[in-house]
């Protein structure tokens, strides 16, 4: 075998790393927490990996390949190719490995741990203060193994054997550092999957067999594998305490004073991420001085598109520790043209990512220009929404991704646009509605920016799905095929019809002030159903007006707005 990593082996272990996370991709997304069907870390960092393969192909073109070319594919197509925060990360690690390996013809025990060292580096340096249990910390413990078994005198492979071991013992402790992981009996998934990269070097280099999936039917296999799931995204970023405001902007700054910028945020707050490079840094803090958070900026260069949300008007726990992981940069071709949108060019353009006709329809009446299909399970790469973005016949363009894994991701495509672009971080349908009502096409991309996200940390919404597995969940347990009702602040309710399921979360939802409640249709809604439902309304609060709407969503029977 190989006993050196160069340009043709590097190819080898990327393609054999797609086809590892596309074997265990299912193993992965089944083991979710969560019982929502949206565990889609397999999925994610799949398709990130489709992507990296794709740019090689079409990068080398039948030509011989040269460790550089091959290492810009890597970066450049996991950039591009990253959805949702797994593939995120992912894309990261991948960037800082091929980083590491660019300038050399080929790499050998010292230098392969040199990568892997500096993947995990790539990674760490997006976050302030990360939680442990996670991809970071496989990815740490992996190149801590790779370094000193390399200082050791070890040659290659006996240096990836004891890369993998380092790297497994951490993701067998994950369910000792977050007590999530604990509770379902289960390792976090992000660092199942960088665990067959190891996997995938060590198939490549040194002819070991990439290990098989368990069988996901059964799920004490499934438990006792290797690849065992954590919650889909959770857990990238720390969350902070109690913190009031979240703040966060771009920043123009030369490189070398961030790390300065970084101290000085570490003493006024919490949740800090800090990406970029290249004079460009998308920040992000939790704080109880905004003054201080913004002037901290003023000190090193120039802040803009700065954005403040007080978090004491938001809820749901689960929902900010998603959006608190806003890592950015990258992008793909959409299907955008469904927004049907004809018209003269405007100030500022919308773009809105859906799944179901109906849906893009209504999107379409608001004034929505591109629709790009996404949503619960299915989130569009970085590319996708690029290329919708500069599509948008407007030289400013609102983002609405509607659901939390898609949100990262709008805000990668929005930092590699060449147009004003802002993220207005919906994670529902309903919420994007709310937005959309606020939306003025004459008006710049700031000013409509501030006013949707005003509406959309007012907009009361829920969904009604089926859990997808057994779980334990802040109402008690939740058995595989009960109907759950959603909000802001997690799972609501929990029942054994439909109905009964969407009448007892808008038994929760709908208050005295409330005035209308729109209700979107999706696939299983019967019209008994939604008859159930409105004369429950009818009878329980006389006083609302009720709208509904065929979205034809798939996942999520029932979408509700309440205004």
């Amino acid at each position: 075998m190989a006993q050196t990593l160069d340009a043709a082996a590097l190819i080898d272990t990327m393609v054999a790393f797609r086809d590892a996370l596309q074997a265990h991709k299912e193993t992965l997304n089944r083991l979710n927490v969560y019982p929502v069907p949206d565990g889609d870390t397999g999925t994610n960092m799949s398709l990130t990996l489709e992507s990296v393969v794709d740019e090689i192909v079409k990068a080398n073109g039948g030509v011989a390949p040269e460790m550089t070319g091959v290492c810009k594919a890597v970066s450049h197509g996991s950039l591009m190719g990253a959805r949702g925060n797994s593939g995120v990360i992912l894309s990261q690690i991948l960037r800082g490995f091929s980083d590491e390996l660019k300038e050399r013809e080929s790499a050998g025990a010292p230098e392969l741990a040199a990568a892997l060292v500096r993947a995990s580096d790539a990674a760490y340096g997006a976050v302030m203060r990360p939680v442990e249990g996670t991809i970071l910390t496989v990815a740490r413990e992996a190149a801590r193994g790779a370094r000193d078994a390399a200082a050791g005198g070890a040659s290659l492979e006996p240096m990836l054997e004891a890369t993998r071991e380092a790297a497994a013992e951490a993701l067998r402790r994950t369910p000792e550092m977050l007590p999530v992981l604990a509770a379902a009996g289960v390792v976090d998934a992000g660092g199942s999957g960088f665990l067959l990269m190891i996997d995938a070097l060590l198939f490549t280099l040194c002819g070991r067999p990439v290990p098989e999936p368990p069988d996901t039917s059964d799920a004490a296999a499934v438990a006792a594998g290797p690849v065992d799931l954590a919650h889909h995204e959770d857990f990238t970023a720390e969350t902070g305490g109690d913190l009031r405001y979240e703040v966060m902007y771009l920043l123009e700054a030369p490189d070398e004073s961030v790390s300065a910028f970084k101290s000085l945020w570490a003493g006024i707050g919490d949740s800090i991420v800090v990406v970029g490079g290249d004079g460009l840094f998308n920040c992000h803090i939790h704080t109880d001085d905004i003054g201080a958070a913004i002037e901290a900026g003023i000190d090193v260069g120039r802040p803009r598109s700065i954005r403040i949300t007080d978090l004491a008007e938001q809820v749901g726990r689960l929902e900010m520790m998603e959006e608190e992981r806003w890592v950015r940069e990258g992008a793909h071709e959409p299907d955008s043209d469904e927004a049907g949108y004809s018209g003269p060019p405007v100030t500022t353009g919308v773009v809105a990512v859906s799944n179901g006709d109906g849906i893009r329809r209504i999107f379409a009446s608001l004034g929505v220009h591109r629709v790009v299909r996404g949503g619960q399970s299915m989130n569009p790469s970085t590319q996708d929404l690029l290329d919708a973005i500069e599509a948008t016949p407007a030289g400013e363009v609102v983002v609405l991704p509607n659901n939390v894994n898609i949100i990262p991701v709008a805000r990668q495509a929005a930092e590699l646009s060449s147009k004003a672009v802002q993220v207005v971080p919906t994670r529902g349908i309903p919420q994007a509605f709310a937005a959309l009502l606020r939306y003025d096409p004459d008006a710049p991309v700031s000013q409509n920016a501030a006013a949707m996200e005003a509406a959309v940390e007012h907009a009361v919404y829920g969904e009604v799905t089926r859990a997808v597995r057994d779980a334990t969940s802040e109402i008690g347990p939740i058995i595989e095929g009960d109907w759950i009702g959603l909000s802001g602040r997690g799972i609501e309710v929990a029942r054994g019809s439909l109905s009964d399921a969407a009448c007892a979360l808008l038994a929760r939802l709908v208050g005295e002030e409330s005035e209308v409640v729109t209700i979107i249709e999706g696939e299983g809604a019967t019209n008994l159903d939604t008859r159930h439902v409105a004369v429950w309304l009818s009878d329980n609060r006389p006083d609302v007006e009720v709208e509904i709407h065929h979205g034809g969503q798939p996942l999520y029977p029932y979408l509700f707005g309440i205004d």
